[in-house]
């Protein structure tokens, strides 16, 4: 399947991720980093072998650049190391959490004994569950999201899976559209913009792909 479709299905929506310059910055910082010898700043290496596993299914190499062809595990794990608040960093952790348990209480292993085969379903179980489902998993994070957190307080393996994937997902993909890779060389690319043309023939504008920021 071509990237834009499977793009396309995902939900481009779910990609929009508003941030700031530094962010941007740590993204380019990240493209050089070299893939084979990558040790997690914030994760463990166990979440971030899950990482790493789940951006491949989501956004695997193809006729475009991968996740991992672009360094995305390494910039979510450096973003909640060095820029996401606390309060967020603390729900991703705990979701990751909740994914390593669900991924053991599913398979009967642990998440860094998984195959390729067992994220990609697991991702399905959980991203491609049904509106009702999901409405129930955004339930249960929003009803322990503001609570006064009880010390021995365990988010639902469940609820927080899906919040972890679907965080993933947002962030993955907006770090895929903003790579600098993927910029000039799959979306339309001008360095120097010239008029604005609201309406004129598609195959001069870029033939129907996004421009590039």
């Amino acid at each position: 399947m071509k990237r834009r479709q499977a793009l396309k299905n995902i939900g481009l929506g779910a990609g929009i991720f508003v941030i700031g310059p530094s962010t941007l910055s740590l993204l380019q910082s990240c493209k050089n980093e070299p893939e084979y010898d990558w040790q997690p700043t914030f994760l463990t290496a166990s979440h971030g072998f899950a990482l790493k596993k789940v951006l491949d299914v989501i956004l695997p190499s193809s006729d475009t650049p991968g996740a991992s062809d672009l360094n995305i595990p390494q910039f979510i794990d450096s973003y909640m190391d060095q820029v996401a608040e606390v309060e967020q960093r603390e729900r991703f952790q705990e979701s990751a959490d909740a994914f390593s348990r669900a991924f053991k209480e599913e398979y009967d292993k642990e998440q860094e004994e998984g195959n390729n085969e067992d994220f990609e379903n697991l991702i399905k179980k959980y991203l491609k569950a049904t509106p009702a489902q999901k409405e129930i998993f955004d339930k249960r994070n929003t009803e322990t999201q503001d609570a006064i957190r009880d010390p021995e307080y365990v988010m639902d393996n469940d609820a927080g899976a899906y919040a972890y994937l679907t965080t993933i997902r947002n962030i993955g993909i907006w770090a895929w559209k903003n790579s600098e890779q993927v910029g000039e060389n799959v979306m339309w690319y001008d360095p120097i913009p010239g008029e604005y043309i609201p309406c004129g023939p598609v195959d001069e504008l870029g033939n129907g792909k996004a421009m590039s920021l």
